[in-house]
């Protein structure tokens, strides 16, 4: 074990300690893998039965063109400093030391109870096989994996996150083809043609309720693309990967997710009960994928989708894993954490991080095995609205950032990446981050019989937030930062 001070004279090792050992696909594959999970393999046909094909297809549009704001946000920003604590890093530069610490454990917190869920959703695909099996030897068994390809270089966690998102992205472009091929009618029988669309109130089912209701699920689908942010600290050449993954991430994740939800639409009606079915069951048969894969004669559909989900949940929980044990160390660095968290292998593994993220996993994945899994209901919860605060951070950093930048008098044309629409960009991102945080409660305060104790469970990461905010601006007296005077050094 090492500090990262003996490493600083390697030219591949970063201030932090870190080893730059991610190539430029690994960066690829870890932006568009954020983004594609369970959400679009089985909860995709719930949107499409909530708000009709229309509906979906605008919502997720909408969505999209949010993350791509963000992502250009957060793009100039990594690409000028690509610092592994990112987020917290970023929120102590240009807003405040006490917003840079909150944003810093929420989405330590946020990762680190991904990483739970993400063992019991693995037992539970395994038990597809394995019935007999007990789901706690699964879990074991998939989170000594995890911290297998954590705790061996950065470079095994870019190999592991590059072929799970690999298996990902190549079952959704065989879905696209396959599913374009039966809406002309070449496979799987007659073509459906615009049937699909014009039956009951399609297109657009339930109107603007609808579409919200569905706005909320996509916000969520599309959490994790903001973690390129945190792998540009350990990328090989950050100012040309960054950009490239940037540019490349939010055509792909469009025509994923909005050609899945347009070929879902076309070939399955909304008022199928198997598709609202499928996101509150465990039985992957009714899941949108596996249906339109048998519907095209494709053999052994639910054992082929069962094998991919499983695929998801482990590349979510690698991810989960790099990204909490990263932030943990950069809190480290900056004093918001214990000092022996920023300890790091020779191979720049910071090792202690991990260590105290995987014991938290795994004391969170224990009590979904407690009473009914109560507390565990809670966490998961509590983590639910994390990703939109980190969001919000991103479009609010950048904004003080840009501006920051331009009164210390530099050119915005000189930044190895710019993002083309500020300030317009991270002004709208914060404003749709804000309507759908709000919106979660959008069920609960229009029925008066509405459970307070599902309200305060939707929401409890919000005073969660403002209290270590206001807790550390308590203690710390830390001032806001003025932006002529915020730290840009590199």
């Amino acid at each position: 074990m090492t500090t990262p001070e003996s490493l600083a004279s390697d030219p591949t090792t970063t201030d932090e300690g870190l080893k730059r050992a991610l190539k430029s696909r690994h960066i690829n594959m870890i932006a568009i893998g954020g983004a594609i999970g369970t959400g679009l393999f089985v909860a995709s046909g719930a949107t499409i039965s909530q708000a009709g094909p229309g509906g979906a297809l605008l919502a997720y549009t909408a969505i999209g063109i949010m993350v791509f704001l963000l992502m250009q946000s957060l793009g100039e920003m990594a690409t000028f400093l690509p610092l592994s604590s990112s987020f917290e890093a970023y929120g102590t530069r240009f807003v405040s030391p006490s917003f840079g610490f909150a944003a810093g454990w929420n989405y330590w917190f946020n990762w680190a109870i991904t990483v739970a869920v993400e063992l019991v959703a693995a037992a539970l695909v395994m038990s597809y096989w394995l019935p007999d099996v007990p789901g706690w030897i699964w879990s074991a068994t998939f989170l000594v994996i995890l911290i297998a390809l954590n705790a061996i270089s950065v470079k095994g966690y870019g190999e592991g996150e590059f072929w799970f998102a690999s298996v990902k992205a190549f079952t959704v472009i065989v879905f696209l083809i396959m599913g374009v091929l039966m809406i002309f009618g070449i496979l799987g029988g007659k073509s459906p043609g615009f049937a699909n669309w014009m039956i009951g109130e399609a297109p657009f089912v339930q109107g603007w309720h609808g579409i919200m209701s569905v706005f909320m699920i996509a916000g969520f689908s599309f959490q994790g693309t903001e973690m390129i942010g945190v792998a540009a600290g350990e990328a090989e050449h950050p100012e040309k990967t960054i950009p490239k993954a940037i540019r490349s991430v939010f055509v792909r994740i469009m025509l994923f997710y909005v050609g899945a939800i347009a070929v879902i639409g076309f070939l399955l009606p909304y008022s199928d009960p198997r598709l609202l079915g499928a996101s509150e069951s465990e039985d992957i048969s009714i899941a949108p994928f596996t249906l339109i894969f048998e519907q095209a004669g494709v053999l052994g559909a639910a054992t082929l989708m069962n094998a991919v989900i499983l695929t998801a949940i482990l590349s979510a929980g690698n991810s989960g894993m790099f990204a909490s044990t990263r932030m943990l160390h950069g809190l480290a660095m900056s004093g918001k954490a214990p000092k022996i968290f920023t300890k790091v292998t020779k191979k720049g593994i910071p090792l202690p991080a991990l260590i105290a993220t995987t014991a938290v996993g795994a004391l969170c994945f224990l009590t979904s095995l407690v009473g009914e899994g109560e507390a565990y209901q809670w966490l998961v919860s509590a983590s639910g609205l994390a990703g939109f605060i980190t969001w919000m951070g991103i479009a609010w950093c950048h904004y003080n950032f840009r501006r920051a930048y331009v009164k210390q008098g530099n050119d915005p044309k000189d930044l190895p990446y710019r993002a083309k629409l500020f300030p317009i960009g991270p002004v709208v991102a914060l404003i749709m981050c804000t309507v759908v945080v709000i919106g979660q409660g959008l069920d609960f305060f229009t029925d008066p019989a509405a459970n307070f104790g599902e309200i305060m469970m939707t929401y409890l990461t919000l005073p969660l937030f403002f209290l270590l905010w206001g807790g550390h601006k308590l203690v710390t007296r830390a001032p806001g930062v003025k932006l002529e005077e915020a730290d840009l050094t590199r």
